[in-house]
């Protein structure tokens, strides 16, 4: 990062404190907050990167990057993905083509000590790996950070070891290597409980835990209906050729306007085929046969098909750097 960060951002970390979606009643009004944080983003930050996960949340604010640098002559952040090892084939598949059609600069951010030694020892998930094969790097999370007192801890994303390795380690040692000062991503307040007092900008500055750096979240307001309705009104209209100007909402894959396919669509195939959230293939469920934007988005958990284990430690992950 640059030496003198954060001393050139200049914005207000208390903006969005005690709100909630909320008071962004419209539709109109969500959009113009989004715009307005993506746009101060771009502009307050030498070097930002706008978090891509191939989800409705990311690929969602990536939009709204896109749209901001086109309108104002910004140039569009590189997006970095979290390769944690245990990602649905479907969801590499839609970064890489999506990056090709948007013309991105994509960084895969990997723990490649872990999975070295992973693809080595031709383990699967759930393995157990042993503490004293890491690296120094890593023992030090391990030991010193999250003071974990085992011998081994299993190849699993969501369990407390498992997530802060492949996930957090891997973002924060691409946030160094890359001298990012600013990640835009895709957090929402109602998404998971320990998300709820996050402000649109939110400061990591102790260098004890994390390269420091801002975290920068313009969809902060948004919920899960909100988010629906903005890809097929706004969106998919927007960026696919043939789609009607007005949205269209489908009800399934072989559901789509014109003669378009699921392929031509920037939305994840997971999501069409009934996943609300996507997390690990071994350990996300889908919520329903129906597509997720056809669910019972408001009586219904969204994060429910995800492994329970890392949603009850969210807050003390957070602590430690996870988005």
């Amino acid at each position: 990062m640059p030496e003198d960060f954060p001393n050139y951002v200049d914005v207000d970390y208390t903006d969005g404190e005690g709100e909630d979606p909320e008071n962004y009643a419209s539709m109109e009004h969500k959009i113009e907050k989004a715009i307005e944080v993506t746009k101060q983003g771009l502009e307050q930050y030498e070097n930002p990167a706008v978090m891509w996960t191939g989800g409705k949340d990311s690929t969602l604010t990536l939009y709204f990057i896109k749209e901001v640098a086109e309108k104002y002559d910004l140039p569009t952040p590189t997006a970095v993905f979290i390769d944690h090892y245990q990602h649905f084939d479907e969801i590499h598949d839609f970064v890489a083509h999506w990056a090709d059609e948007w013309d991105l600069d994509v960084v895969y951010a990997r723990n490649e000590d872990v999975g070295e030694y992973v693809e080595e020892n031709d383990l699967t998930p759930g393995d157990d790996i042993p503490i004293d094969a890491l690296s120094e790097h890593n023992q030090h999370h391990v030991r010193d950070i999250l003071e974990y007192e085992e011998d081994t801890f299993p190849f699993l994303l969501d369990t407390y070891v498992g997530n802060h390795l492949l996930k957090t380690v891997a973002l924060n040692d691409a946030i160094e290597s890359q001298d990012i000062d600013g990640i835009i991503s895709g957090v929402r307040w109602d998404e998971q409980e320990a998300r709820a007092d996050e402000t649109f900008f939110s400061p990591r500055h102790d260098p004890e835990i994390y390269p420091p750096h801002d975290r920068v979240q313009p969809i902060l307001h948004f919920d899960e209906r909100a988010v629906w309705d903005t890809f097929w009104h706004f969106v998919v209209p927007d960026t696919v050729e043939d789609y009607p100007d007005e949205g269209y909402v489908p009800e399934a894959d072989d559901d789509l306007p014109n003669d378009l396919t699921q392929d031509d669509i920037p939305v994840s195939p997971k999501y069409f085929a009934g996943f609300r959230s996507l997390g690990s293939e071994v350990s996300t469920e889908k919520s329903d046969e129906e597509p997720a934007w056809l669910q019972d988005l408001e009586d219904t958990t969204e994060r429910a098909g995800r492994a329970q284990d890392k949603e009850d430690l969210m807050e003390r992950l957070r602590d430690l750097g996870y988005m």
